[in-house]
């Protein structure tokens, strides 16, 4: 089955060290096809053009197209966790090794790809019917680097 849509992600030359610390992080992870230069091409001969893989059911591919490109902010991923043990796994997994937290729960692996870890139950939290909960939870949000579920809970439920 062919994905409509599939998210293209630009390396400079290390798109299969990207592809395989990815299949490390995502446990429901595998690798897909690659494709490798041969003689004569603009790589080195065995070198990777791309790297196909997929995480959560959600297909990739990973280019090496050379230092022209660089990630930024405007595009992230956003992973659903369960619970604080989830939250706690990626944010340690992907700011490993040269990543780079930031604000509200994102932050910038070392390929500097944007992610955010982000708990089910904040969007709960934040649209919470009554305005005062779901800003205290908004504002307690706004303060936080790795989002902490408990804390979240304890603004929404004191205001």
């Amino acid at each position: 089955m062919t994905q409509k849509i599939t998210p293209y992600l630009w390396f400079n030359g290390n798109a299969e060290e990207a592809m395989n610390f990815y299949l490390s992080v995502f446990r429901n992870s595998k690798a897909g096809e690659i494709s490798r230069w041969g003689e004569g091409g603009m790589g080195a001969p065995g070198s990777v053009i791309v790297a196909n893989f997929e995480i959560e059911g959600q297909h990739f591919a990973a280019l090496n197209g050379g230092p022209e490109f660089n990630f930024t902010e405007a595009i992230s991923f956003q992973i659903d966790c369960k619970d604080q043990e989830e939250v706690d796994y990626y944010w340690a997994a992907l700011t490993a090794d040269g990543g780079e937290e930031s604000v509200c729960g994102w932050l910038k692996d070392k390929f500097r790809v944007s992610w955010q870890v982000v708990p089910s139950i904040l969007g709960e939290l934040m649209t919470d019917p009554n305005p005062a909960k779901a800003s205290a939870a908004t504002q307690a949000m706004l303060q936080m680097r790795k989002i902490e579920i408990d804390k979240l809970k304890e603004a929404h439920a004191n205001a």
